[in-house]
């Protein structure tokens, strides 16, 4: 059994520890509340629709253009990321926002608590039913839209259909673990509401200007970048040397770490339709840094699953309520 070294309401330094059996009946809650709610059943709707009208769209005007070019599995992965990687964070973030917030603000966080269970027991509890709904949802959405799209695509490749899957669930699951994260360190819904907005905000429009902002800076000698020297060929068969300079590996680095971005770089490795991480090798005089490869795009949404979700399981531990 959990247990607590100080009162769930109290301010002192609170400890506790995991139990499994806990973890999975607070899960099991939260996704049971999900079914009746009829959550869980519009979001596999949702997903069903994504996945069928935009096959439908692609099919109508390929077959109305007279080209078959875009009637393939990799074509419809194509298209499907540039809408999944807006509306999965969407879903995710207003999925979690409420998950303890919500219960702090009503009280029946310490009705919660006052069960056996941990507070640690309480955030991963809610962080598994919450990815459970969207998880599983995805599953239905795309399992039975899988039936229509087969027959509407010219080809289809099961395999980057089930990666197209997974790594969205991935994702997913990356958004809601820091839903809910930012959940459990807020006492209100419209502070945890204000938090996920600010998140969504970053990633959709600071975190873009972030690569922009150094280009510029490199571009006015305030910052020094990497100068590199890129050969080409004339149209009279001699070459030329050109030199050129560009932002320094760390900004690149950043850049990588947006959770779109390593949602649209590991997609490459599931389908070949995808253009992932891809520098011309002239702009790296020593090499490539291994961070900017496709498969470290895998590694980093894993990293925003479990890096926000350890800050929680510290910092609930030791809040008041």
């Amino acid at each position: 059994m959990s247990t607590e070294t100080a009162s769930s309401s109290g301010s002192g330094s609170a400890t506790s520890s995991i139990n499994l059996e806990s973890v999975r009946a607070v899960a099991k809650k939260d996704f049971q509340d999900a079914v009746r709610s009829w959550v869980f059943w519009g979001l596999s709707f949702l997903f069903f629709l994504l996945l069928v009208g935009i096959t439908g769209g692609i099919a109508y005007f390929s077959t109305g253009s007279g080209s078959t070019q875009e009637l393939t599995t990799g074509g419809l992965i194509s298209i499907v990321r540039d809408v999944t990687r807006v509306i999965i964070p969407l879903i995710a973030l207003i999925l979690g926002w409420k998950s303890i917030a919500g219960e702090r603000e009503s009280g029946t966080i310490k009705v919660l608590l006052s069960l056996p269970h941990s507070r640690k027991d309480v955030v991963l509890g809610k962080l598994i039913g919450r990815s459970a709904v969207l998880s599983l949802s995805m599953i239905i959405g795309f399992g039975l839209a899988a039936i229509v799209v087969a027959g509407l695509l010219g080809s289809f490749d099961i395999a980057q259909y089930v990666g197209l899957l997974g790594m969205s669930i991935l994702y997913g699951i990356a958004y809601t673990g820091i839903a809910v994260s930012l959940s459990s360190l807020t006492k209100s819904t419209t502070l945890a509401g204000g938090a996920v907005f600010g998140v969504f905000l970053l990633f959709y429009g600071a975190w873009y200007l972030i690569r922009i902002g150094f280009s510029m800076l490199v571009q006015r000698d305030i910052i020094s970048g990497v100068t590199y020297t890129r050969t080409t060929e004339l149209s009279d068969g001699t070459t030329r040397e050109m030199t050129g300079e560009r932002v320094p590996d760390f900004v690149l680095f950043l850049d990588s770490l947006d959770p779109g971005t390593a949602f649209n770089n590991a997609l490459s490795i599931v389908s070949p339709a995808i253009d992932g991480v891809r520098y011309p090798d002239y702009i790296f005089p020593n090499g490539m840094p291994f961070y900017l490869e496709d498969w470290v795009s895998f590694i980093i949404l894993l990293c925003w699953i479990v890096i926000p979700t350890a800050i929680a399981l510290w910092r609930f531990d030791r809040v008041d309520l």
